[in-house]
């Protein structure tokens, strides 16, 4: 069984190559450099499987970036040789990088349809009891046609008031009537079950004088805040980068030397081969445990390039957070201790 951690090493280095071709050169065009970004996150989500050694949801997050990345260089409309070296590069990693998606894939269950199926057929049995009942008025009208050609002997007509009873059956001509008035009910109460819960809200109207039953709408709609972005200040023009972090993420709050205070002595640490610029001023769109998230402008105060056991990226002090994200940013380092980081 192939190793994932030796399949992702192989396909980040497949992937490291065609990014290399793409920022090397200095005569790509500046629109070409542009496509390393997917590739570069590719290789992030990548090391992250090598960190943490898990596949999920690493391999699915890896996987868009390699198909996203190998999609922009297909349609790339300037010809360059660095982009067919990226595109090669790329094309390689993806067959490995599609190898760790299926190794994170939970099995199908299998054996739920197995018996449902047998219990239905015996229910068929039943049509031949009618078609048996169907060939019966058959042999009644043959009854009474001897009748009329054998007359004078009369043991054959004490044989024939025995098929009379048989001939009961006309009244089968009555059981269409009746599903037809079995029909007429079965339709009512089918339109007419679901309206009667939603009838039920008359009855809370007189509620309402009481005043105090009018205040239970509002609870139910709080415990849904938690998962919904806080309010953010406005983006303007920023560029817009993701920050996802976890128990173990590489991205990390860092503090300094100058105080204790992340938000003001300190800031994010935001794990990336595409660093963006020293003082470039962005918009961080930081993802946090629980499904909270928030969004802050930020600039960038320093890089970390790649090397070592440290993850490459950059950090950003915040310079524009609502009160509700500087809570959030609180409650995470008090259960993660933060980076640390020399700003002296």
């Amino acid at each position: 069984m192939t190793d994932p951690i030796t399949t992702s090493k192989t396909a980040r280095e497949s992937l490291a190559r065609g990014l290399n071709a793409l920022q090397a050169d200095p005569t790509v065009p500046p629109q070409l450099v542009e496509l390393a970004a997917p590739i570069a996150q590719a290789m992030g989500a990548l090391h992250q499987i090598e960190r943490t050694r898990e596949l999920a949801p690493h391999a699915e997050v890896a996987l868009g970036h390699v198909r996203g990345a190998l999609a922009k260089l297909q349609a790339a409309q300037t010809p360059h040789p660095a982009v067919n070296q990226a595109l090669e590069a790329v094309a390689n990693s993806l067959s490995l990088v599609h190898q760790l998606s299926k190794m994170a894939a939970p099995p199908a269950p299998v054996a739920a349809p197995v018996a449902a199926p047998p219990p239905a057929q015996p229910q068929h049995q039943a049509p031949p009891a009618y078609a048996g009942t169907a060939s019966m008025p058959q042999r009644a009208p043959a009854a009474p046609a001897t009748n009329h050609q054998q007359p004078a002997f009369p043991p054959p007509q004490a044989a024939h008031p025995q098929q009379p009873p048989m001939q009961q059956q006309p009244p089968m001509q009555q059981p269409p009537m009746q599903p037809h008035a079995q029909q007429p009910p079965m339709v009512a109460r089918d339109p007419f079950a679901a309206p009667p819960p939603a009838q039920q809200p008359p009855p809370q109207q007189p509620a309402n004088g009481y005043g105090a039953p009018a205040a239970a709408p509002p609870p139910q709609g709080k415990p849904a805040t938690p998962s919904m972005p806080v309010p953010a200040p406005p983006a303007g023009n920023l560029q817009v980068l993701a920050a996802d972090l976890g128990t173990h993420s590489p991205t990390n709050f860092y503090k300094g030397l100058a105080g204790n205070d992340i938000i003001d002595h300190g800031g994010l640490f935001v794990s990336t081969y595409v660093s963006p610029k020293i003082g470039t001023p962005i918009r961080l769109k930081v993802s946090l445990p629980g499904g909270y998230e928030f969004e802050a402008n930020a600039v960038v105060k320093w890089t970390r390039e790649q090397g070592g056991d440290a993850p490459p990226g950059f950090g950003a002090q915040f310079t524009q957070i609502a009160p509700e994200a500087r809570q959030l940013v609180y409650r995470y380092v008090r259960n993660r201790e933060p980076l640390f980081y020399d700003d002296f």
